[in-house]
């Protein structure tokens, strides 16, 4: 599994399983994994929070055996407090949560740290980065919503590119390694725009998981990320 190091030379794809083949989840994962993926994302939605209804602890639990890839968890939903030791349990290697679904972000970030997890908090497309401005030393990582979260195969959504560079700047500024993520509209065609940006890892969905084979799909992530990085392509 990859660690998290905003130092690292080359970005992070995580496929979102919410457009994968939910029928054959164990096969997909193995899939990834062969073809040089290191990071997935889970998208656990509640109905509430957002409105629709994904997947919880019990599953994450009986894949982890099926997978050595770093478990991305993004909990869209409503009082996350209520299941990190839930998640925890399952094998989530990094939890993250919404700003808007926690009244006490930050004990909600200490106990995920304290259960053993990377913690990250998600910030909605119209949610100021303030919410998380003195939290940023205690984070692995920010993710900036890039589509209002509850569904895939939705558009990008412009503005948010301009949350992404303030907030590597600030980042940069306090010279911290809290990772950048971006999730929503996320494809080959603008991924190379959103790492250079400041983005650190990128969570794509339809635009990955409806292109197969899956590691000629990873290589043309990689060769618009690495590029957007300034690596040699």
């Amino acid at each position: 599994m990859s660690g998290l190091d905003r130092t690292r030379t080359a970005p992070i794809l995580a496929p979102s399983l919410l457009s994968s083949d939910f029928s054959r989840l164990g096969e997909e994962l193995e899939a990834l994994q062969s073809a040089g993926l290191e990071w997935v994302h889970w998208d656990v939605m509640d109905g509430m929070f957002v409105p629709n209804i994904t997947l919880g602890p019990p599953i994450i639990k009986k894949l982890r055996k099926r997978s050595n890839l770093f478990f991305d968890v993004h909990l869209m939903i409503e009082q996350p407090e209520r299941y990190l030791e839930a998640f925890a349990d399952a094998g989530s290697d990094m939890l993250v949560v919404h700003a808007e679904a926690s009244i006490h972000l930050e004990r909600t970030v200490s106990e995920i740290k304290r259960l053993g997890m990377k913690a990250g908090v998600a910030l909605n497309p119209h949610t100021p980065l303030d919410h998380v401005h003195y939290l940023l030393p205690e984070l692995d990582m920010v993710l900036i919503m890039s589509v209002n979260p509850g569904f895939g195969g939705q558009s990008f959504i412009p503005f948010t590119l301009d949350k992404v560079r303030e907030l590597a700047r600030e980042v940069t500024r306090r010279d911290l390694s809290t990772l950048i993520q971006m999730d929503g509209g996320v494809s080959v065609n603008n991924a190379e725009e959103l790492i250079a940006a400041g983005a650190d890892v990128l969570v794509s969905g339809s635009d990955f998981f409806g292109h197969p084979p899956y590691p000629e799909r990873y290589q043309t992530f990689r060769r618009a990320m690495d590029k957007g990085a300034g690596l040699a392509v």
